[in-house]
Protein backbone atom coordinates (compact mmCIF):
# COMPACT_ATOMS: atom_id res chain seq x y z
CA UNK A 1 0.00 0.00 0.00
CA UNK A 2 1.80 3.35 -1.52
CA UNK A 3 0.97 6.45 -0.27
CA UNK A 4 1.34 9.66 -2.33
CA UNK A 5 4.11 12.02 -0.54
CA UNK A 6 2.54 15.18 -0.54
CA UNK A 7 -1.42 15.96 -0.64
CA UNK A 8 -2.98 15.55 -3.96
CA UNK A 9 0.61 15.18 -5.93
CA UNK A 10 1.43 11.94 -7.96
CA UNK A 11 4.93 12.61 -8.39
CA UNK A 12 6.23 10.72 -5.87
CA UNK A 13 4.74 7.62 -3.29
CA UNK A 14 5.71 6.14 0.16
CA UNK A 15 5.67 2.67 0.63
CA UNK A 16 3.00 2.31 3.72
CA UNK A 17 2.28 -1.63 4.15
CA UNK A 18 2.98 -4.89 2.52
CA UNK A 19 0.34 -7.29 3.19
CA UNK A 20 -1.69 -10.37 1.51
CA UNK A 21 -4.31 -9.19 -0.24
CA UNK A 22 -6.76 -9.70 -3.30
CA UNK A 23 -9.23 -7.56 -5.24
CA UNK A 24 -8.91 -4.31 -3.41
CA UNK A 25 -11.88 -2.27 -2.35
CA UNK A 26 -10.37 0.25 0.26
CA UNK A 27 -13.35 2.97 1.53
CA UNK A 28 -11.99 6.21 3.30
CA UNK A 29 -14.84 7.06 5.89
CA UNK A 30 -14.64 10.15 7.16
CA UNK A 31 -14.19 11.04 10.64
CA UNK A 32 -12.99 7.05 11.02
CA UNK A 33 -10.55 6.31 8.79
CA UNK A 34 -10.07 3.80 5.93
CA UNK A 35 -12.17 0.23 5.72
CA UNK A 36 -10.29 -1.83 3.97
CA UNK A 37 -12.35 -4.88 1.81
CA UNK A 38 -10.53 -7.26 0.71
CA UNK A 39 -9.81 -11.05 -0.73
CA UNK A 40 -7.48 -13.89 1.37
CA UNK A 41 -6.69 -16.81 -0.68
CA UNK A 42 -7.80 -18.74 2.56
CA UNK A 43 -9.79 -22.13 2.29
CA UNK A 44 -10.58 -20.76 -1.73
CA UNK A 45 -10.96 -16.93 -1.68
CA UNK A 46 -11.97 -15.65 1.77
CA UNK A 47 -13.87 -12.05 2.13
CA UNK A 48 -12.18 -10.01 5.12
CA UNK A 49 -12.09 -6.69 5.87
CA UNK A 50 -9.38 -4.16 7.57
CA UNK A 51 -9.08 -0.49 9.43
CA UNK A 52 -6.60 2.45 9.58
CA UNK A 53 -7.38 5.83 10.81
CA UNK A 54 -4.06 7.28 8.75
CA UNK A 55 -2.94 4.26 6.50
CA UNK A 56 0.10 4.09 8.88
CA UNK A 57 -0.69 1.72 11.82
CA UNK A 58 -3.31 -0.95 10.43
CA UNK A 59 -5.62 -3.26 12.88
CA UNK A 60 -5.53 -7.35 12.15
CA UNK A 61 -7.43 -8.97 9.31
CA UNK A 62 -10.65 -10.30 9.88
CA UNK A 63 -12.66 -12.60 8.00
CA UNK A 64 -16.63 -11.77 7.09
CA UNK A 65 -17.24 -14.94 4.65
CA UNK A 66 -15.66 -18.11 4.70
CA UNK A 67 -17.84 -20.61 2.82
CA UNK A 68 -15.23 -21.89 0.24
CA UNK A 69 -14.72 -18.31 -1.49
CA UNK A 70 -16.41 -15.54 -2.60
CA UNK A 71 -16.11 -12.78 -5.21
CA UNK A 72 -17.38 -9.48 -4.15
CA UNK A 73 -18.32 -5.74 -5.09
CA UNK A 74 -18.79 -3.27 -2.79
CA UNK A 75 -20.26 0.26 -2.67
CA UNK A 76 -19.89 3.64 -0.27
CA UNK A 77 -22.74 6.20 0.54
CA UNK A 78 -21.59 7.98 3.48
CA UNK A 79 -20.52 6.04 6.47
CA UNK A 80 -22.67 2.83 4.87
CA UNK A 81 -20.77 0.93 2.76
CA UNK A 82 -22.39 -2.12 1.19
CA UNK A 83 -21.60 -5.06 -0.45
CA UNK A 84 -23.01 -8.06 -2.54
CA UNK A 85 -20.70 -11.61 -2.95
CA UNK A 86 -21.14 -15.25 -4.24
CA UNK A 87 -20.12 -18.52 -3.13
CA UNK A 88 -17.88 -21.16 -4.72
CA UNK A 89 -18.96 -24.78 -3.25
CA UNK A 90 -16.56 -26.51 -2.51
CA UNK A 91 -13.82 -23.96 -3.33
CA UNK A 92 -14.56 -24.54 -6.87
CA UNK A 93 -15.04 -21.54 -8.63
CA UNK A 94 -16.45 -22.43 -12.05
CA UNK A 95 -19.70 -23.53 -9.56
CA UNK A 96 -19.67 -19.91 -7.96
CA UNK A 97 -23.32 -19.47 -7.32
CA UNK A 98 -25.99 -17.83 -4.84
CA UNK A 99 -25.86 -14.43 -4.26
CA UNK A 100 -25.42 -12.64 -0.66
CA UNK A 101 -25.96 -8.95 0.92
CA UNK A 102 -24.36 -7.08 3.64
CA UNK A 103 -23.75 -3.81 4.73
CA UNK A 104 -21.85 -1.81 7.61
CA UNK A 105 -22.02 1.69 8.90
CA UNK A 106 -19.11 1.53 11.67
CA UNK A 107 -16.01 -0.48 9.90
CA UNK A 108 -16.81 -3.69 10.24
CA UNK A 109 -17.58 -3.72 14.20
CA UNK A 110 -21.15 -4.67 13.11
CA UNK A 111 -22.24 -6.15 9.83
CA UNK A 112 -26.13 -6.30 9.23
CA UNK A 113 -28.52 -8.64 6.49
CA UNK A 114 -30.87 -6.15 3.89
CA UNK A 115 -33.50 -5.26 7.17
CA UNK A 116 -30.17 -4.03 9.42
CA UNK A 117 -30.56 -7.21 11.64
CA UNK A 118 -27.06 -7.72 13.28
CA UNK A 119 -25.25 -10.65 11.43
CA UNK A 120 -22.96 -13.02 13.06
CA UNK A 121 -19.80 -13.18 11.38
CA UNK A 122 -17.50 -14.73 9.62
CA UNK A 123 -20.35 -16.32 7.36
CA UNK A 124 -20.17 -19.73 7.38
CA UNK A 125 -23.03 -21.31 5.89
CA UNK A 126 -25.38 -20.20 2.92
CA UNK A 127 -28.34 -20.52 5.17
CA UNK A 128 -28.19 -16.97 6.83
CA UNK A 129 -30.34 -13.67 6.59
CA UNK A 130 -27.15 -12.20 4.22
CA UNK A 131 -29.06 -14.45 1.38
CA UNK A 132 -30.69 -12.71 -1.18
CA UNK A 133 -31.94 -15.64 -3.51
CA UNK A 134 -30.52 -19.35 -3.47
CA UNK A 135 -29.42 -19.95 -6.83
CA UNK A 136 -27.75 -23.05 -5.93
CA UNK A 137 -31.20 -25.05 -6.13
CA UNK A 138 -31.55 -23.51 -9.95
CA UNK A 139 -28.16 -24.78 -10.65
CA UNK A 140 -27.71 -21.24 -12.12
CA UNK A 141 -24.27 -19.35 -11.74
CA UNK A 142 -23.90 -16.42 -10.13
CA UNK A 143 -21.06 -13.02 -11.71
CA UNK A 144 -21.73 -9.72 -9.49
CA UNK A 145 -21.27 -6.35 -11.76
CA UNK A 146 -22.70 -3.67 -9.85
CA UNK A 147 -24.69 -2.39 -6.61
CA UNK A 148 -26.11 1.07 -5.36
CA UNK A 149 -28.74 2.40 -3.69
CA UNK A 150 -32.15 3.51 -4.78
CA UNK A 151 -33.74 7.49 -3.68
CA UNK A 152 -35.13 5.64 -0.89
CA UNK A 153 -31.90 4.49 0.58
CA UNK A 154 -32.50 0.33 -0.54
CA UNK A 155 -30.30 -1.85 -2.27
CA UNK A 156 -30.35 -2.68 -5.62
CA UNK A 157 -27.90 -5.45 -7.05
CA UNK A 158 -26.56 -5.85 -10.90
CA UNK A 159 -25.23 -9.24 -11.82
CA UNK A 160 -25.34 -11.84 -14.38
CA UNK A 161 -26.75 -15.40 -14.23
CA UNK A 162 -25.56 -18.24 -16.14
CA UNK A 163 -26.17 -22.35 -16.52
CA UNK A 164 -22.35 -22.55 -16.43
CA UNK A 165 -19.01 -21.56 -16.93
CA UNK A 166 -18.08 -22.36 -20.24
CA UNK A 167 -18.54 -19.38 -22.55
CA UNK A 168 -20.69 -19.86 -25.35
CA UNK A 169 -23.58 -22.01 -25.77
CA UNK A 170 -22.95 -24.63 -23.11
CA UNK A 171 -23.87 -22.21 -20.71
CA UNK A 172 -26.59 -20.51 -22.31
CA UNK A 173 -29.49 -19.11 -21.58
CA UNK A 174 -27.32 -16.03 -19.54
CA UNK A 175 -29.26 -13.14 -18.06
CA UNK A 176 -28.50 -9.75 -17.01
CA UNK A 177 -30.80 -9.31 -14.02
CA UNK A 178 -31.33 -6.83 -11.34
CA UNK A 179 -32.25 -7.57 -7.08
CA UNK A 180 -33.67 -4.79 -5.54
CA UNK A 181 -34.84 -4.55 -2.08
CA UNK A 182 -38.79 -3.15 -1.67
CA UNK A 183 -38.73 -2.83 1.69
CA UNK A 184 -39.34 -6.11 2.55
CA UNK A 185 -38.46 -8.64 0.05
CA UNK A 186 -35.77 -9.00 -2.50
CA UNK A 187 -37.46 -8.75 -6.43
CA UNK A 188 -35.58 -10.03 -9.00
CA UNK A 189 -35.81 -9.21 -12.45
CA UNK A 190 -34.31 -10.59 -15.90
CA UNK A 191 -33.56 -6.99 -18.00
CA UNK A 192 -32.05 -9.03 -21.70
CA UNK A 193 -29.95 -11.67 -22.11
CA UNK A 194 -26.35 -11.53 -22.26
CA UNK A 195 -23.91 -13.33 -24.13
CA UNK A 196 -21.03 -14.53 -22.01
CA UNK A 197 -20.39 -14.40 -18.13
CA UNK A 198 -18.19 -11.69 -18.23
CA UNK A 199 -20.06 -9.01 -20.12
CA UNK A 200 -20.04 -6.17 -17.57
CA UNK A 201 -21.39 -3.23 -17.17
CA UNK A 202 -22.71 -0.57 -14.55
CA UNK A 203 -26.11 0.43 -12.77
CA UNK A 204 -26.93 4.53 -12.83
CA UNK A 205 -30.00 5.15 -10.02
CA UNK A 206 -31.60 8.35 -10.07
CA UNK A 207 -35.06 9.46 -8.63
CA UNK A 208 -37.00 9.70 -12.67
CA UNK A 209 -35.66 6.36 -13.59
CA UNK A 210 -32.87 3.34 -12.97
CA UNK A 211 -30.22 2.60 -15.98
CA UNK A 212 -28.16 0.47 -16.56
CA UNK A 213 -25.07 1.21 -19.16
CA UNK A 214 -23.29 -2.24 -20.32
CA UNK A 215 -22.04 -4.85 -23.56
CA UNK A 216 -25.53 -6.18 -23.67
CA UNK A 217 -25.46 -5.75 -27.67
CA UNK A 218 -23.67 -8.24 -29.89
CA UNK A 219 -20.20 -7.36 -31.23
CA UNK A 220 -17.86 -8.01 -33.41
CA UNK A 221 -16.42 -11.25 -31.52
CA UNK A 222 -20.32 -12.54 -30.35
CA UNK A 223 -18.79 -15.43 -28.26
CA UNK A 224 -16.30 -13.93 -26.46
CA UNK A 225 -17.03 -11.52 -23.22
CA UNK A 226 -17.99 -7.88 -24.28
CA UNK A 227 -20.11 -6.52 -27.18
CA UNK A 228 -21.73 -2.94 -28.37
CA UNK A 229 -22.26 -0.82 -25.43
CA UNK A 230 -26.25 0.51 -24.53
CA UNK A 231 -28.12 2.12 -22.11
CA UNK A 232 -31.11 0.52 -20.77
CA UNK A 233 -33.84 2.16 -18.71
CA UNK A 234 -36.70 1.45 -16.44
CA UNK A 235 -39.13 4.40 -15.02
CA UNK A 236 -41.37 1.59 -12.67
CA UNK A 237 -38.11 0.97 -9.83
CA UNK A 238 -37.12 -1.82 -11.77
CA UNK A 239 -39.76 -4.15 -12.61
CA UNK A 240 -39.60 -3.63 -16.74
CA UNK A 241 -36.51 -2.60 -19.00
CA UNK A 242 -36.33 -1.21 -22.22
CA UNK A 243 -33.13 -0.39 -23.95
CA UNK A 244 -33.05 3.59 -24.47
CA UNK A 245 -30.10 4.01 -27.33
CA UNK A 246 -27.22 2.21 -28.57
CA UNK A 247 -23.78 3.89 -27.48
CA UNK A 248 -21.06 2.14 -29.52
CA UNK A 249 -22.22 0.68 -33.06
CA UNK A 250 -20.18 -1.04 -36.00
CA UNK A 251 -16.67 -1.26 -33.67
CA UNK A 252 -13.61 -3.12 -34.44
CA UNK A 253 -13.50 -4.65 -31.14
CA UNK A 254 -15.54 -6.04 -28.14
CA UNK A 255 -16.53 -3.20 -25.70
CA UNK A 256 -16.33 -4.09 -22.00
CA UNK A 257 -16.07 -4.03 -18.41
CA UNK A 258 -18.09 -0.70 -18.28
CA UNK A 259 -17.49 1.22 -14.75
CA UNK A 260 -19.16 4.04 -13.32
CA UNK A 261 -17.08 6.36 -11.84
CA UNK A 262 -17.46 8.07 -8.76
CA UNK A 263 -18.17 11.26 -8.42
CA UNK A 264 -17.36 12.59 -11.65
CA UNK A 265 -18.60 14.91 -13.98
CA UNK A 266 -22.12 14.08 -16.14
CA UNK A 267 -19.64 13.98 -19.60
CA UNK A 268 -17.06 11.44 -17.59
CA UNK A 269 -21.03 8.72 -16.62
CA UNK A 270 -19.11 5.91 -18.10
CA UNK A 271 -15.53 4.26 -18.02
CA UNK A 272 -14.85 1.27 -20.11
CA UNK A 273 -12.03 -0.36 -22.55
CA UNK A 274 -12.12 -2.32 -26.11
CA UNK A 275 -10.12 -5.21 -27.15
CA UNK A 276 -10.37 -8.62 -29.32
CA UNK A 277 -11.28 -11.51 -26.62
CA UNK A 278 -10.40 -14.08 -29.07
CA UNK A 279 -6.59 -13.55 -30.04
CA UNK A 280 -3.90 -10.57 -28.69
CA UNK A 281 -4.96 -7.61 -29.66
CA UNK A 282 -4.49 -3.50 -28.68
CA UNK A 283 -6.84 -2.09 -26.19
CA UNK A 284 -8.55 1.54 -26.02
CA UNK A 285 -10.13 3.23 -23.33
CA UNK A 286 -13.71 4.95 -23.84
CA UNK A 287 -15.41 7.42 -21.61
CA UNK A 288 -19.81 8.95 -22.22
CA UNK A 289 -21.81 11.35 -21.18
CA UNK A 290 -24.85 10.60 -18.83
CA UNK A 291 -27.33 9.91 -21.46
CA UNK A 292 -24.89 7.75 -23.75
CA UNK A 293 -25.10 10.75 -26.42
CA UNK A 294 -21.74 11.35 -27.00
CA UNK A 295 -18.42 8.88 -26.17
CA UNK A 296 -15.03 9.98 -26.36
CA UNK A 297 -12.06 7.88 -26.82
CA UNK A 298 -8.29 8.33 -25.01
CA UNK A 299 -5.39 8.58 -27.12
CA UNK A 300 -3.62 5.56 -28.04
CA UNK A 301 -0.24 6.83 -27.87
CA UNK A 302 1.00 10.44 -26.63
CA UNK A 303 4.05 12.52 -27.23
CA UNK A 304 3.32 15.09 -24.51
CA UNK A 305 1.52 15.46 -20.66
CA UNK A 306 -1.62 15.93 -22.05
CA UNK A 307 -3.51 15.49 -24.92
CA UNK A 308 -7.11 15.87 -26.03
CA UNK A 309 -9.98 12.84 -26.42
CA UNK A 310 -11.25 12.23 -29.74
CA UNK A 311 -14.79 12.54 -30.04
CA UNK A 312 -16.55 9.34 -31.68
CA UNK A 313 -19.58 10.85 -32.85
CA UNK A 314 -23.08 11.88 -31.15
CA UNK A 315 -25.39 8.96 -31.18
Amino acid sequence: IYRSAAPYSIDRFVLMREAEFTYPQPRWIEGQGIFFLFTKYTKGRELYWNTSPDGETWAADTKFAGMGGHYQTSHQIGARVITAFNMHPGGNVDKRTDLFFLQSDDCGATWRDVGKRAVDVPLGDSRTGALVHDYAAEKRNVYIHDLDQDSHGRPVILYTTSAGHQPGPPADPRWWTVAAWTGDRWRITEVTRANHNYSTGSLYLSADAWRIMGPTEPGPQPIGSGGEIALWASHDEGKTWAKERDVTRNSEMNHNYLRRPVNAHPDFHAFWADGNPDRPSPSRLYFANRDGSRVWQLPHDMAGESARPAEMGQR
